[in-house]
């Protein structure tokens, strides 16, 4: 039998990453190469607790079918906590619960895109991202993204020069994979093209509470006065990334279609999982559980540093994040990256290519994604010291 497939579908490649976690089953690797939270940040006992009284006494409602929108609860809590930690919520916005936040990117493009229209990405970001808009049709431009975010100016001539456009998709804070921040005179001028343009701005926001140094810079949806922004964040890295419960707030005519596109992917969200997140956002004290997070990745991703620091040859670049879980480690042009990730895996280390994360599916960049939130320590130094001799190996 000879299989057709989609045309939505016939582009997409299986993710690198998830390619790389084949090799992990081999109890002497040392993966640098996740994206998940640190199972130290699960507060296990707390949502034990909670989980047991919902089962004894709020079964009936946990187990059964919810509201598209999200559970009601849950949704004036998490439009309280955008209002208080990020100056969120203006006349005319709704929030909706989604199955993660990658969901809310996906139908925000299933809402906005026709099949060909273009959303303009930072280059490299998230590939999670890049696949949603490739299955929905769209294509994927991207703009260079360095350490302070993409240049506004180079955005303007973008959009002018594509009629299509109909996105802006960034990660403003703590950028995967790069561990980026956009600087706040920036975010500004970005906001002004886009309005002026009237094109709408996807602001992903995961990793915004898990500033372990620096100042907070304000949203791009806290600047937003024309409905332009659509915010999506979730609870994936300060509770559970598993439980897969995550929210996007915006106009509220997006949403309200956005809503009608999720009724035909999974009806609503996990509803059992959207109440024990609202019993522990109102029973525990979730800014002490997201401290104690901060305190856990600043010392991770210090002692990355320190070690990378230490062991990596002059010519080997480097960011050095404030947040989030990542880092982007740049290598000399005279390396081959893709040799490099294979020689690497030989050394028993796993990182995650640079060319994974490019808008242009047969782009070469000549870097790889470092994660320091879910490796021991001892993993951490190890897997860090063999890296950097692989790459001396190949200059």
């Amino acid at each position: 039998m000879e299989y057709y497939f989609s045309d939505k579908l016939r582009s997409l490649k299986p993710s690198a990453i998830r390619e790389i976690f084949k090799s992990l089953g081999d109890p002497e690797m040392i993966s640098l190469a996740a994206g998940n939270p640190n199972p130290l940040s699960f507060p296990v006992e707390d949502l034990a607790r909670i989980s047991a009284d919902i089962f004894a006494n709020s079964a009936s409602t946990a187990l059964q079918y919810g509201t598209t929108e999200g559970y009601a609860p849950l949704v004036r809590e998490v439009e309280k906590r955008m209002k208080e930690k990020f100056s969120i919520g203006r006349e005319g916005d709704m929030t909706i619960i989604t199955s993660g936040g990658q969901q809310g990117i996906e139908l925000a493009c299933k809402a906005l895109c026709n099949e060909g229209d273009v959303v303009i990405c930072e280059d490299p970001t998230f590939i999670g991202a890049l696949n949603s808009f490739r299955s929905c049709g769209a294509k994927t431009v991207g703009l260079p993204v360095g350490d302070d975010g993409i240049d506004a100016n180079e955005l303007d001539r973008l959009i002018e020069a594509t009629p299509n456009a109909k996105l802006v998709y960034l990660i403003p804070t703590f950028q995967n994979p790069g561990g980026f921040t956009t600087g706040l005179e920036k975010r500004k001028a970005i906001y002004e093209v886009c309005a002026r343009r009237g094109i709408m701005i996807i602001e992903d926001n995961p990793y915004g509470e898990l500033r372990f140094a620096g100042e907070d810079i304000p949203t791009l949806k806290s600047m937003d006065t024309e409905g332009i922004v659509l915010y999506s964040s979730s609870f994936s890295k300060i509770l559970s990334a598993g439980m897969r419960v995550g929210y996007i707030c915006g106009p509220e005519p997006v949403i309200q279609k956005m809503v009608v596109a999720k009724q035909s992917e999974d009806v609503h969200t996990n509803l059992f999982f959207q109440m024990l997140t609202y019993r522990f956002i109102t029973e525990c004290d979730l800014d002490a559980h997201i401290a104690g997070i901060r305190k856990l990745y600043r010392d991770k991703c210090s002692l990355m540093l320190e070690t990378l620091d230490r062991c990596m040859p002059e010519g080997v670049k480097y960011t050095r994040p404030e947040g989030g879980l990542f880092l982007w480690l740049t290598l000399p042009d005279t390396i081959d990256m893709p040799a490099l990730v294979k020689k690497a895996l030989e050394y028993k280390v796993a990182v995650v290519p640079g060319t994974a994360f490019l808008c242009d599916t047969e782009g070469m960049i000549n870097a790889v994604r470092l994660n320091y939130s879910t490796p021991s320590d001892e993993d951490i130094v190890k897997g860090c010291e063999l890296l950097a001799k692989a790459i001396r190996e190949m200059l």
